[in-house]
């Protein structure tokens, strides 16, 4: 049996394809455990310092979670289903290293949800987005309701959920769903490209900037605000603190240590 999730490291960043094509990477829960022990043993891997997520093919990210699995589920089951799914998607969210989705193709229902997931995403022009889970009977239960809105907000939300409708890249990115629209066969070149600019900053202050927004995001704006704060004297006691002000001083580039 082949690996469901692939890994491939090289210069700090490392790429996790989803592989099932055959089902357009559906996910069931074997490859939901597959995904959580990859980015859990990645977060903790000195090596790597930012992470792309993307799917096995040419048609798709992630075609949606795994129908067949799901048919015959009682209620009982499709909770403690989507509670694994939403643990597995928090982990990604909540990973001390940058995660970026690059959406090779149809991102629909999980797939969707996997990639709001993700800090950013980048979309090859073939991709394809939606929530189309009323056309089955149910509503999204990975926390795609409340990604989605909080992305892009409770009209644009509603109106994809409503309609259960696909959308194409533009118009993701006219939405505000996706950070970037590339040529789809420079999908991973770009989206490693842009992880190379991310990489070559100082790891710490990258982390604490996920950390602010992801964690301040659950706060109210005064709370956030003080949150931030206490980031930003954290910052003090690193040696890259340090580097970052000298070099800037000294009109040089930074050589960041991530301590």
């Amino acid at each position: 049996m082949s690996e469901l999730v692939l890994l491939e490291v090289a210069d700090g960043i490392a790429t996790l394809t989803i592989n099932r094509p055959q089902v357009m990477n559906a996910l069931n829960n074997e490859t939901l455990l597959a995904l959580r022990n990859r980015i859990d043993a990645l977060d903790s891997d000195a090596r790597v310092r930012v992470i792309i997520l993307t799917g096995a093919g040419e048609n798709a990210f992630v075609a949606g979670g795994d129908i067949s699995a799901m048919r015959d589920f009682g209620p009982l089951e499709a909770r403690a289903m989507a509670q694994q799914a939403q643990e597995v998607l928090n982990v990604i969210e909540r990973c001390g290293k940058p995660v970026i989705a690059a959406v090779n193709g149809y991102a629909l229902g999980g797939g969707c949800e996997l990639a709001m997931a993700c800090d950013l995403r980048i979309a090859g022009e073939k991709a394809r987005f939606g929530q189309p889970e009323v056309n089955l009977g149910i509503i999204p239960g990975w926390a795609g309701t409340q990604r989605l809105a909080r992305l892009v907000g409770k009209g644009r939300a509603l109106e994809l959920l409503f309609s259960g409708e696909m959308i194409d890249a533009q118009e993701a990115w006219r939405i505000g769903l996706v950070n970037r629209v590339v040529p789809q066969e420079l999908l991973l070149e770009e989206t490693r490209k842009f992880a190379r600019v991310i990489a070559a900053k100082g790891q710490v202050a990258v982390r604490l900037c996920k950390e602010a927004v992801v964690n301040g995001l659950e706060m109210d704006g005064l709370r956030a605000a003080r949150y931030e704060a206490e980031l930003f004297g954290l910052c003090f006691a690193t040696q890259d603190q340090k580097e970052g002000m000298s070099a800037f001083l000294e009109k040089r580039k930074a050589k960041f240590q991530n301590c």
